[in-house]
């Protein structure tokens, strides 16, 4: 079905994405925030305990007032699923586009994007082949938006693994969260990608934090745990909690390569999903 040039439905996408964004920017989902509840009812640390009290006033602060939960409103990923029979256009993309531009002048949100090398800013965080947008099938018309802030996106790690190092994933998803120690806003959510291509790695870690947090892979927890182990704790400010969630994705891969990608997430793991109206 072709609907690439009604207006209705293009004001309804652009719709849709305003909404997806300001959403995530100001609410973060049900169970991230259950599991900073969790984080802060367990924390034997005081120092950390008190860091996480202040995260949990954050959020409420951000839904009381209706202003973003960080001052990196960062780059906002997004994700579409379309119906079966529809076909995504230019004149789509545009429309999402046109989505993120309002959010960034309504919300508002900090224009974060600029040129690489000149870093001239475009002041609506879009442009320059940015912002990237993901388009799959599935059930229903949807857009999600994922903001992904500088902090915890500058920490993250691909490395591409020789096959015969596949029990030493765990150690890299841990070495990455020590390297990073607290530039990233600890306690952190992790998403794995393994498996894929250099590039496919890449996007499976970051859909990975599109999962829900509420429950974990054995293999999951365990990296959790060692993660944890670590003490970076709450801003790197040493505590029990630095690590509130793994989630790991894989995909298949060429019989001499194994690519391994971390895509940190801070502990706003922000995310929104609305549907398009048809």
């Amino acid at each position: 079905m072709s609907v690439s040039g009604d207006p209705a439905f293009l004001k309804s996408l652009s719709d849709a994405t305003w909404k997806a964004v300001r959403d995530a920017e100001i609410n973060l989902p049900p169970d991230v925030k259950t599991r900073l509840e969790h984080a802060h009812r367990n924390e034997s640390v005081l120092v950390a305990r008190k860091e996480l009290e202040n995260i949990l006033e954050n959020i409420r602060l951000a839904e009381e007032r209706s202003a973003p939960l960080c001052q990196d409103t960062g780059i906002p990923v997004m994700y579409v699923t379309i119906p079966p029979g529809f076909s995504w256009s230019p004149e789509m993309e545009q429309a999402v586009h046109e989505g993120i531009k309002k959010a960034t002048n309504d919300v508002p949100l900090r224009p974060n994007l600029v040129h690489p090398l000149t870093r001239e800013n475009t002041r609506t965080n879009t442009g320059l082949e940015m912002p990237p947008v993901h388009v799959c099938t599935g059930d229903r018309f949807t857009i999600t938006a994922l903001p992904k802030g500088a902090g915890s996106e500058n920490v993250s790690r691909i490395h591409m693994m020789n096959p015969s190092e596949k029990g030493s994933i765990p150690r890299f998803i841990v070495e990455t969260m020590l390297k990073a120690g607290g530039r990233p806003c600890p306690p952190v959510f992790l998403g794995v990608g393994v498996g894929g291509t250099f590039d496919k790695a890449a996007s499976l870690a970051k859909e990975a934090l599109l999962e829900p947090v509420d429950s974990m892979t054995e293999y999951e927890q365990d990296i959790c745990d060692q993660v944890n182990r670590l003490g970076i704790g709450p801003m790197g400010l040493g505590g029990d909690t630095t690590c509130l969630a793994v989630k790991v994705k894989f995909a298949g891969c060429h019989t001499a390569s194994l690519p391994v990608a971390v895509n940190i997430q801070c502990w706003a793991a922000r995310r929104a999903t609305v549907e398009v109206s048809l």
